[in-house]
């Protein structure tokens, strides 16, 4: 037996087997003279793995690794577990299944198109979720998240056009990540404020995607208020005088102005405007409990019903 491994080895492994192991249980493995899987352990891995059905330790002192699901099995002198992550090979399996032949009919039919609202949806309710502090809720909502990059990958590796799957979603990001942190991962710059990491950034993504104007990359979908603040805050960092932006007499140069001046001051217009907009949601649904309360119509409020019920600013 090598030095250092274990005589007995609990290896954990997911519940649905996507063919992976801990590469950290492969000296175990090597060194093992007996591999055991106990009855959590799907018969495909024992088939693939070579084990041995068993629920326990054999008792001739042989070097042995045990693998489970189990994650209360700690048994082991050393316990083998997955890595952070592993269960996104999970949802990678899943996200097949469904859309394979003999999945979900719905999951099949749809489109990058037809997801979209879904995409939209989706991060509104886990910006909700930030704003309110659910952490249960951020929870929830982060998968339904990662579900619709899934999901899109997957149709992606469908495409007869440039098709690419999620793997290939992930290794860009990842030499994006790497790339745009040469401070971090490649030891050739200096770093020390997240001012000036911005300002990199802007930099790197310029040259790395050979950008012609400083608002180029800008997404013009997003939220108007979020888009005059995002423009306000491109232009700014190229040095564009304050006093060119839209200032005018319409409502729209109206509400660009103010959007702007919050931004050039450090507060997210967008987020100050939901906040006031949620604020008035719960107002609105304050004076209706109160005028149910006192066996009055909601739906029905003239303008002195709703100053009736309307609550007291506190």
């Amino acid at each position: 037996m090598s030095t250092g491994v274990a005589q007995r080895t609990v290896v954990l492994l997911p519940e649905r087997w996507s063919g992976v192991l801990p590469a950290a249980a492969v000296p175990a493995l090597r060194a093992a003279e007996r591999v055991l899987a106990d009855p959590t352990v799907p018969d495909e891995v024992v088939a693939v793995t070579g084990a041995i059905r068993a629920d326990g330790w054999g008792v001739d002192g042989a070097a042995e690794v045990l693998l489970t699901t189990d994650p209360a099995r700690v048994d082991g002198a050393a316990v083998v577990g997955l890595p952070v992550g592993a269960a996104l090979l999970d949802a990678v399996a899943v996200m097949d299944r469904l859309r394979s032949p003999g999945g979900c009919p719905w999951d099949a039919e749809q489109t990058h198109e037809s997801l979209l609202q879904y995409l939209i949806e989706e991060c509104y309710e886990l910006y909700q979720a930030i704003e309110d502090g659910d952490r249960v809720a951020i929870r929830e909502e982060l998968g339904d998240v990662l579900l619709q990059v899934l999901f899109h990958a997957r149709v992606a590796e469908e495409a007869g056009v440039l098709p690419f799957t999620i793997d290939d979603v992930a290794a860009d990001l990842v030499a994006k990540l790497v790339g745009r942190h040469p401070h971090v991962f490649a030891g050739s710059e200096r770093i020390d404020t997240a001012e000036r990491q911005e300002r990199r950034w802007e930099e790197l993504k310029r040259a790395e995607k050979q950008r012609e104007s400083s608002v180029d990359g800008v997404p013009l979908g997003q939220p108007a208020v979020a888009l005059a603040a995002k423009l306000t805050s491109r232009t700014a960092r190229a040095h564009l005088p304050a006093d060119l932006l839209p200032a005018g007499a319409s409502v729209g140069e109206q509400l660009f102005a103010l959007a702007a001046k919050a931004k050039l001051a450090g507060v997210d217009p967008e987020a100050e405007l939901r906040t006031a907009a949620r604020r008035f949601a719960d107002q609105v649904r304050a004076a209706e409990r109160a005028a149910v309360a006192d066996r009055a119509d909601p739906h029905a409020l003239d303008a002195a019903g709703w100053r009736r019920y309307w609550p007291a600013a506190g």
